[in-house]
């Protein structure tokens, strides 16, 4: 497969997911115009005590990716890039407020917050010690206002009927498009490197290989929407309790079937890794049949060190609200943390470039 095939490959693999709102037309429309029209806003998992050998920083930027912020940090305080911590990577094209945490124990935090502004041209909200440093993951949900402009005419009226079924049915928690790359390729590129081929650098490996583990989702819950298992649990999935996070294997679906509709469990999807809890009966089934037909083994994978784990299949939208502007409509909704907000418009807009 040459590049050229490859990038189309990847880019039919997003075009193509199914939507979970296919029984209503969309609205069009384009997104990230302006920075300024795609904000987002991370919602922390804790505040920082007041204490601690990291520093915790907060401000709003654009025109940053996190690992490039993470790096332009390090180099500037003389840290290695592990030094600098972040709870999960944003969008460049945004205006996203963000947190960062800087090992750094005798460092006084005024004059590192001074020479951030001055440097990176970045207005902090705060800065503050706490006692261990932010990792992915460390996050409540992110919080989203985005512009969708140029839909159609009469968009308002489409786009409440759809946004009626999103918080009905849920939204199907596919990565975006921005998990395979500018070109869309990456994960081809992340085949080739399980076969031995391509990158060598320890980090771009993971970072290629986790885009084809992603896309191995997106074929996974795309599968499960054309099945009619979306809405449903299947005897052998693993599902995923809401509160706690716990998982558990369906055995009786007729008793878990009513806490999955209340919304108190969800059915998860593989992040393929040999060391992956894997569902059993019709559903494992299907997960096999993915890995197989993408020509992976679990040998390849336990080769590339990549271990695994489960990822929820929905996602709710539970606060969606819309506002029709003179340039389009405003979109506001709280995701998760791993959600990817143009998985939501996407359902709304049902255009080849979203």
């Amino acid at each position: 497969m040459n590049d050229q095939q490859s990038e189309s490959h990847e880019l039919s693999a997003m075009q193509n997911l199914p939507f979970i709102t296919s029984d209503l037309p969309g609205i069009g429309g384009e997104l990230k115009v302006e920075p300024q029209h795609f904000i987002v806003e991370e919602l922390p998992l804790y505040e920082p005590v007041g204490d601690g050998e990291h520093i915790y920083i907060r401000f709003a930027r654009q025109g940053w990716t996190t690992r490039g912020l993470q790096k332009r940090l390090a180099a500037l305080f003389d840290l290695k890039e592990w030094d600098v911590g972040y709870a999960g990577l944003k969008d460049k094209h945004a205006l996203v407020t963000q947190t960062f945490s800087l090992h750094m124990p005798q460092a006084d935090i005024a004059v590192v917050q001074a020479a951030i502004e001055a440097d990176l041209e970045l207005k902090a909200e705060w800065s503050q010690r706490h006692r261990n440093k932010l990792r992915t993951g460390h996050l409540h949900a992110n919080r989203f206002r985005i512009l969708l402009q140029h839909p159609i005419a009469d968009a308002m009226l489409i786009a409440e009927q759809i946004a009626a079924a999103l918080k009905t049915r849920s939204v199907p928690n596919y990565y975006g498009e921005q998990r395979f790359g500018f070109a869309g390729d990456n994960a081809a590129r992340g085949r080739e490197v399980l076969k031995g081929r391509g990158v060598r650098q320890p980090w771009k490996k993971r970072f290629l290989i986790d885009a084809l583990r992603s896309e191995l989702f997106n074929i996974w819950l795309a599968a499960r929407i054309e099945k009619g298992w979306f809405d449903t649990l299947v005897v052998g999935d693993v599902a995923r309790k809401e509160d706690s996070g716990g998982l558990f294997e369906v055995e009786d679906v007729t008793a878990d079937l009513p806490r999955f509709q209340a919304r108190e469990i969800s059915h998860t999807g593989p992040m393929y890794g040999h060391k992956m809890r894997w569902a059993s009966h019709e559903s494992g089934e299907l997960e096999q049949r993915i890995l197989a037909d993408a020509g992976i083994t679990e040998e390849m994978l336990k080769r590339a060190r990549a271990q695994g784990t489960r990822r929820v299949g929905r996602i709710f939208v539970d606060d969606l609200e819309m506002q029709a502007g003179e340039q389009g409509i405003w979109f506001s909704f709280t995701l998760p943390p791993g959600a990817y907000a143009t998985t939501v418009l996407r359902e709304f807009m049902k255009s080849v470039d979203n």
